[in-house]
């Protein structure tokens, strides 16, 4: 026989062989992936060594609550692309959106790693489409979570969901459905968290909670790296040269732990969980431990006196950095704010209000039908074209029904000059109401857009458009700064949903920050939308608003 013909057997063998004998994902990274910048080369754990029992994690269920740059992005991936290769199972990577978040993932995540690895680029015969990678029988398909008949168009066996609180929250549910009826069968979560109960924070409580403990190199007492007690910052601000000097140190001990060891003493941890019998898996680790720059204690040391700049920075130090949530202050209506703003007058009753007032009303949507009615009073004093801003309001009732055609009643109780509604989820009633009282009520489309608090106006329609954030900001701020009247008989639920939303920030694709309003998944916040909807009714009403028109049908 033809020696070269001989030779190329004997490596197809070998390489059967090889193949045969990699059964965990981390085997099949070191085998097959090739990374790029910072660690350029084959896959090693040497740089992350906690990425290793993540990645051979068998739990049904796995989510990880993470600090950025800490490699659980490219273990996720790696635990994605060994079960299409090795296990031809299909999976499901689930980001934020399609566009740009799946559309961005496809060619900075996936197409590279393809490139550097010829493997990899022989596996898949079909990568064409961006959110669909065809391998022999098994399916890479990456999806946007605000997208329900995507979520729901093909079972898999791996799903993945990353960036867990940038998701359409009510869809995941949906999603995770994908995976069942499968033989084989696997979650994974990742993101940087928010706020308590909300998110991956949500999910996390669900797990093991389980932290990275690695031995002392003085000591050797098992510890963990944490914010403030591990991290000794020099310097007074974030220009003082001083602060490159800032240095980690064991909380035990308080040996100082240099940066440039970290391969060596982070090699001897391991995970430790606080529930360590319950079934499915979390892992929460944080940028103090990351061997990339931004893991060096100076690079921290900024982020932390850069909290003293901005509630963005702030808020991400907090996420970002360290992984952990956080609210804050003056982010959400406080019980405080409440009381300040209670008077000794209780609701009005269905009387009426006084003929000469201006009232409005505003009504949000859900299985309950939440309703509020103002009462408004204007600062002719104040030096603003602002109509919400020279006016303060006094809230003469809150209630909830469960009938559409009761809203007419409180219409014309108390001469409701304008009113706002929820448009969904029942537009056709919200319709029929605006119908009803045309003229005087348009119904709501929230969204988000950099036109802060002008109305868009759809036209032949009663339907507008409000960016969501910069509206809850006056609505909500006109309780927190006081310039709200609330009854002393406000109810308990109106209390709890008005304090439910919290203003967070987040980067966008640039790197810009902006702000947004959520809330923990246990909690209402339907009254908060009602209170909003009767502040945007009142420029509506007095046509006093920056409006312009768009020809979007909804």
């Amino acid at each position: 026989m033809n020696q070269a013909l001989i030779n190329v057997m004997a490596s197809r063998i070998v390489a059967g062989l090889k193949r045969q004998s990699i059964s965990t994902p981390s085997q099949w990274a070191e085998r097959y992936r090739i990374m790029g910048q910072p660690f350029p080369g084959p896959w090693t754990f040497k740089h992350h060594p906690w990425l290793r029992e993540i990645h051979d994690c068998k739990a049904e269920f796995i989510v990880n609550k993470k600090g950025a740059q800490l490699g659980l992005t490219e273990t996720a991936l790696n635990m994605a692309l060994k079960a299409i290769d090795i296990d031809a199972i299909s999976v499901m990577y689930v980001l934020p959106a399609s566009k740009p978040d799946a559309s961005d993932f496809s060619s900075s995540r996936f197409d590279p790693a393809l490139e550097m690895s010829d493997h990899l680029n022989n596996l898949f015969t079909d990568v064409k489409n961006v959110y669909h990678k065809r391998a022999g029988a098994a399916n890479l398909y990456l999806r946007g979570s605000k997208s329900r008949s995507q979520l729901k168009s093909v079972p898999v066996g791996l799903m993945i969901f990353d960036e867990v609180d940038e998701m359409d929250q009510d869809n995941i549910p949906l999603a995770l459905e994908r995976t069942s009826g499968q033989l084989y069968r696997q979650v994974i979560m990742l993101s940087t968290p928010t706020i308590d109960n909300c998110g991956i924070d949500k999910y996390f409580h669900q797990t093991t909670e389980e932290e990275y403990h690695f031995r002392c190199p003085h000591c050797g007492k098992y510890i963990l790296l944490t914010y403030p007690d591990s991290l000794v910052i020099k310097g007074k601000d974030i220009f003082d040269p001083m602060i490159e000097e800032s240095y980690y140190i064991c909380t035990e001990c308080k040996g100082i732990l240099k940066h440039e060891d970290k391969e060596n003493f982070l090699a001897t941890g391991k995970w430790v969980g606080l529930y360590p019998t319950r079934a499915s898996r979390g892992f929460t680790i944080n940028q103090l431990y990351a061997t990339v720059p931004a893991g060096r204690p100076g690079e921290i040391a900024k982020a932390a006196l850069k909290m003293e700049l901005s509630a963005e920075e702030e808020q991400e130090f907090w996420n970002s950095k360290l992984g952990k949530t956080h609210v804050i202050d003056g982010a959400r209506v406080e019980e405080k704010h409440i009381q300040k703003c209670i008077g000794l007058s209780p609701f009005v009753k269905l009387d009426g209000a006084p003929k000469e007032s201006y009232i409005t009303m505003g009504i949000d949507i859900g299985k309950w039908i939440h309703l509020e009615i103002d009462q408004w009073f204007f600062d002719e004093n104040m030096l603003t074209f602002d109509i919400n801003l020279m006016a303060k309001s006094r809230i003469i009732m809150e209630t909830k029904i469960l009938d559409f055609d009761e809203l007419d009643k409180y219409m014309h109780m108390y001469n409701v000059a304008y009113a706002v509604i929820d448009a969904q989820p029942e537009v056709r009633k919200a319709s029929e109401f605006a119908n009803r009282f045309y003229g005087k009520v348009k119904i709501c489309y929230y969204t988000s857009n950099s036109l802060k608090k002008v109305i868009s106006i759809h036209e032949n329609t009663n339907a507008i458009s409000v960016d969501r954030t910069s509206w809850l900001d006056l609505s909500l701020g006109r309780i927190i700064g006081g310039r709200c009247f609330l009854p002393k008989d406000l109810s308990q639920e109106y209390r709890n949903h008005i304090k439910a939303l919290i203003r967070v920030y987040e980067k966008d694709k640039d790197g810009n920050p902006f702000g947004k309003y959520v809330k923990a998944d246990n909690e209402n916040d339907h009254f908060a939308h009602a209170h909003n909807y009767a502040e945007i009714a009142l420029p509506l009403g007095l046509d006093l608003v920056q409006c312009h028109n768009i020809t979007e049908q909804y």
